[in-house]
């Protein structure tokens, strides 16, 4: 992870944090591929086994793929999807957009 991306993450955290004030200012921080948010919801792609992210307050990490299905954790709760699927864990509301291989790309939201 490059501090330039961290960075970027930071801010982008600080950016959703003071459009929602309810939110902690770590908001959206992560050691992941990529993150974006907007308004009370980001984007992320983990890839590789054992990647994490805190998102919305949330912790969020990647099993690995199976037969097409992605794993994921978040907090305590073990959840798996397929591309195009959504469901809940936890406080947040997840949509699996892309599902690969090795990755998944996930749309997070609370609620």
């Amino acid at each position: 992870m490059s501090s330039t991306t961290s960075r970027a993450a930071r801010l982008a955290a600080g950016v959703l944090a003071g459009g929602l004030t309810l939110l902690p200012l770590t908001a959206c921080s992560f050691s992941s591929d990529t993150l974006s948010c907007s308004g009370s919801e980001c984007t992320v792609t983990l890839s590789g086994s054992d990647a994490e992210v805190e998102i919305l307050g949330t912790s969020l990490s990647f099993g690995g793929v199976q037969d097409g299905r992605a794993s994921l954790s978040v907090g305590n709760a073990s959840v798996s999807c397929a591309q195009g699927e959504t469901v809940s864990a936890g406080p947040l509301t997840l949509t699996c957009t892309t599902v690969e291989t090795d990755s998944v790309e996930v749309t997070a939201s609370l609620g």
